[in-house]
């Protein structure tokens, strides 16, 4: 029977334009994985949008100049264009900007006001006496009550994953200003957290699939308890507040973000002329959600949405939140303000896609931080895309129609011990990559694909059909009739990671149609198929490439 599988990655702000970190840390994984389900047949929703109403967008759009609207427009093509670029295949990529979403988010507001778990009260929040305003909690930088870090900011402390209220931090100072902002008491409404702690603690000790750092990361803050959190700030760009008397307040940011999953699940649906399809994912207790983040994403993912749905009833609880570390630049971490990154539109304009995409999830930062480098990037494309990979497809091909008028050989009735043990390594190994995909387990599910890539090169290697074919004819034939059906495995095993080269080099084998309506499966190549001209899947890289990519890096 299919699955269904609902894939939710994370809302960016669209406040700059993507950069590689972010890719490896929440989009690539999430594609990988959405395309291996599709190829098995399973029924997959892949949503996510731009998030328009984050502060970080406000605060460009005041370094700029422009309105927080050209902000979001400027950056939400930008991620479009991207993802289409870097393939990025999803089923909806929409925005916290559309009335859909607004009117989703004003819904399950009142809802959870009305089971009690939304309730008004007085806070005292930061003013900033020389901009005479509030400050949002992202307009509020000082000193971690937690650790000491002396770049947190007012809602979370970047070194040590602390959630934190604007009021709790030392030394506050106002990014508008630089001013020391003062207290002055707002009234706003607050989600009643601290009534989800224990609830929250029993679902999460039962997640034992989820990754340790997320898991225990999660348990530790429960066990600190989590406190309830003002979910209204005074700001004019975002959702209004659906209570009357609060006309000048707007829902913050970090509560109404989250409910965009839901709100692009339905949104979709609408869209697809199927208004009530988004509840196959939602509200059936089969379907598994899957969360993909970055690391400092992992509270609001499996504290405080959890808690959402809990109170609201009746929708599906995260079933995994396979939250990554970072991708450091060249040792260190990407930064927008020094332009210390790889920048998706400068990459995808400049390179082919599918070398990055190999590249990230070779150093996919599952358990820990890893680091890309340029001079990493170049030695992956030459030794093992074009050398190990890209050379098995062209020479194998090459060779065929050179020798065999462009078609599949003939090989002998009974294959050799060795031809008939790469093909049992090859069909395999579809069932290992896909245990690794299925637990996100994405470096060791490449590495499985690319070690039957480098058994083939061996079996090659061994067999010599280019010094077979003058005195035995039919071993040559045997092997590369074998090869060609090893390639056409080794496509499809590849394709959920490289879905541009993928397709040519299974086509280039003899294959027709789709690869990913093929299936999660070796498509057989029959003896007398026709082989197209073949050309190369990769380009080698010179190493001068290496130091034109570093310049460009913090200049």
């Amino acid at each position: 029977m299919p699955e269904t599988i609902l894939v939710c990655v994370a809302w960016p702000y669209a406040n700059t334009p993507l950069h590689a970190g972010q890719i490896a840390g929440a989009y690539l994984p999430a594609d990988i994985f959405a395309r291996y389900h599709r190829m098995r047949g399973n029924r997959v929703l892949m949503v996510s949008g731009s998030d328009a109403h984050g502060t970080p967008i406000t605060v460009r759009a005041e370094a700029e100049g422009i309105s927080p609207q050209a902000i979001f427009e400027r950056n939400h093509a930008s991620f479009l264009e991207t993802f289409e670029r870097f393939g990025i295949s999803f089923d909806l990529f929409t925005s916290t900007a559309t009335d859909n979403h607004a009117q989703v988010s004003q819904e399950l507001f009142l809802q959870l006001r009305e089971a009690g778990y939304i309730y008004p009260a007085e806070q005292t929040l930061l003013y900033d006496p020389k901009a005479d305003r509030f400050l949002p909690d992202r307009y509020v930088e000082g000193t971690c009550p937690v650790c000491g870090y002396e770049g947190a900011r007012g809602d979370q402390c970047d070194n040590c994953g602390s959630t934190l209220d604007a009021i709790e931090l030392i030394n506050p100072r106002s990014r508008f200003s630089d001013a020391t902002p003062v207290p002055r008491p707002s009234t706003h409404f607050f989600l009643k957290l601290s009534a989800f702690n224990e609830p929250l603690r029993e679902w999460v000790e039962r997640q034992e699939h989820w990754r340790p750092a997320v898991r225990n990361f999660t348990l530790g803050l429960l066990r600190e308890g989590l406190h309830d959190r003002g979910i209204t700030r005074d700001l004019d760009w975002g959702i209004p507040v659906p209570v009357e008397g609060f006309e000048g307040k707007r829902i913050y940011v970090w509560f109404e973000a989250v409910i965009g999953y839901l709100s692009a699940s339905i949104e979709w649906a609408s869209r697809n002329g199927t208004p009530e399809a988004w509840c196959d994912f939602w509200e059936d207790p089969s379907a598994r959600t899957y969360y993909f983040q970055g690391k400092d994403n992992v509270p609001f993912h499996t504290t405080i949405w959890p808690a959402m749905l809990m109170g609201r009833g009746g929708l599906n609880l995260p079933y995994d939140v396979p939250a990554n570390q970072y991708v450091t630049m060249s040792g260190a971490k990407a930064s927008s303000s020094r332009n210390w990154a790889v920048w998706m539109p400068d990459y995808v304009a400049r390179h082919d896609p599918d070398p990055l995409r190999y590249m990230l999830s070779a150093i996919m930062p599952e358990t820990s931080d890893s680091d890309f480098t340029w001079a990493e990037y170049v030695r992956r494309n030459n030794d093992e895309l074009v050398a190990t990979w890209g050379n098995l497809v062209n020479r194998v091909l090459t060779f065929t129609r050179r020798n065999f008028d462009a078609r599949v050989p003939e090989p002998r009735a009974m294959l050799a011990p060795e031809s008939q043990a790469i093909l049992d390594a090859v069909d395999a190994a579809f069932e290992e990559v896909g245990q690794h995909i299925e637990a996100v387990r994405l470096r060791a599910a490449l590495q499985a694909a690319m070690s039957v890539a480098q058994q083939t090169n061996r079996y090659l290697d061994e067999r010599a059909p280019w010094s077979a074919i003058k005195q035995d004819r039919e071993s040559a034939a045997e092997t590369l009739y074998t090869a060609i059906n090893v390639i056409s495995g080794l496509a499809s095993l590849f394709q959920p990671f490289m879905p541009f080269t993928s397709p040519v080099a299974w086509s280039l084998g003899g294959n027709q149609g789709d690869i990913e309506g093929a299936g999660w499966r070796r498509s057989p190549v029959p003896a007398g198929t026709s082989l197209p001209e073949p050309s190369p899947l990769f380009k080698k890289l010179d190493d001068a490439l290496v130091d034109e990519e570093e310049a460009r890096l913090g200049r």
